[in-house]
């Protein structure tokens, strides 16, 4: 299609190009042919160009294909629950791995009777979880919601019934170091009670049984805080057809397992003695007296009495008249020396001859004296003495 157009304004960048019927058309002045003015009449040809548009069409395409192949072709998978194993009071819930596509995880969270029991941690790596605390014989439902940049996916509903205390059929055991026998017969009674046994300490294992706490299974069990019995546990259990506590059988337990039913029965076939008071039983301690001859054990026994505070009074009055006697004796020995101390300060310097006759007058008196005061501590010069005792 040939179409001739007027030049109107020219300018560096646009050309303004006037149309037969008088309209206006900006085109671009590079396109247009050197030394144009206004005024000068181009001719422009107007063609579809098809085998550039089908090539252009067919580029788009390919890139259009690249990108949904790239991220579009899948897209995360709606997660899978099952029930792994349930007990009395707990369930352990397993689910297929998660497949996000090109996708970005947000969460994985678990619900529980339609109510959010919390959020998987590390949902890429673990495909298990186990959910403690329930009731006994009772329904519960689970299910998870699985969000991601590309949407959110809830799986099916899972429903769980808690067993009851004479369902065993929920005990799961790992074995750790056993003898050979114990271990048949270990295997024998899980057996018959329904229960099994794994090998490895897993996350449905419930009890551990062995008779030794050494070896790494053993310290994967303390690990994950599972029970470590004794087998007395088990055959326990299959004699009272329900699961029993594992308090009295852990493996460093010292009492000993609960007794069975023939027991039990025996003690209660017993009639019950009444209690005795303390008194009665330490007159039940006490030897029996022996008998006193002639029907005379009761008056002995009171004569016996009468002498022992005979007794007493004799030894008190004896230390009375003791006291008594030593206070005479000291009133005494005092008033003798009060009396030979004024008789001393009596003698002066210059009577000491008449002293002297006096002396030899009394010397039988003196010698009475000194008799008397033999038993008596001598007087220290602070006690009134004389100048001439203190000198002799």
């Amino acid at each position: 299609m040939l179409v001739s157009l007027t030049v109107g304004k020219v300018d560096a960048g646009v050309t303004v190009l006037l149309t037969p019927d008088k309209r206006l058309i900006e085109f671009p002045s590079i396109l247009l042919p050197p030394n144009i003015a206004s005024g000068s009449i181009v001719d422009i040809t107007v063609a579809r160009n098809t085998k550039s548009e089908s090539a252009a069409e067919s580029r788009f395409s390919a890139l259009q294909d690249q990108i949904f192949n790239a991220f579009g072709a899948s897209q995360p998978s709606v997660p899978v629950l099952r029930c792994r194993n349930a007990t009395q009071t707990s369930v352990v819930l397993e689910w297929d791995p998660i497949e996000l596509a090109t996708a970005d995880l947000i969460s994985l969270s678990l619900y529980r009777n339609g109510q959010k029991a919390g959020n998987i941690p590390r949902p890429l790596h673990m495909h298990s979880t186990k959910i403690s605390g329930l009731a006994v014989d009772t329904e519960y439902s689970f299910y998870l919601v699985l969000r991601t940049s590309a949407g959110t996916y809830r799986s099916e509903e899972v429903v769980v019934n808690t067993h009851k205390m004479t369902d065993l059929s929920g005990i799961t055991i790992t074995t750790g170091i056993l003898p050979g026998a114990m271990k048949e017969s270990l295997n024998s009674a899980v057996e018959r009670i329904g229960a099994k046994i794994v090998d490895g300490v897993r996350i449905d294992t419930t009890h551990f049984v062995t008779t030794e706490g050494r070896g790494m299974a053993w310290e994967k069990a303390v690990e994950m805080n599972i029970p470590v019995v004794r087998p007395e546990w088990v055959e326990a259990c299959e004699k009272n057809g329900r699961i029993l506590g594992v308090t009295k059988f852990y493996l460093d337990a010292l009492r000993p397992g609960p007794p069975d039913t023939d027991t039990l029965a025996s003690r209660s076939s017993q009639p019950e003695q009444p209690p005795q008071s303390q008194s009665s039983q330490q007159e039940k301690a006490l030897p029996p007296e022996p008998a006193a001859e002639n029907g005379e054990s009761k008056e002995a026994g009171k004569d016996k009495e009468e002498e022992e505070s005979s007794d007493d009074d004799e030894e008190k009055d004896d230390s009375d008249e003791k006291g008594e006697d030593k206070a005479k004796a000291e009133a005494e020995q005092k008033m003798r020396l009060e009396d030979k101390e004024d008789q001393k300060i009596a003698l002066r310097p210059k009577d000491a001859e008449k002293a002297g006759q006096g002396d030899e007058n009394g010397d039988d008196a003196e010698d009475d004296d000194n008799d008397d005061d033999d038993d008596k501590p001598a007087p220290s010069p602070g006690d009134g003495a004389s100048f001439q005792d203190v000198a002799l």
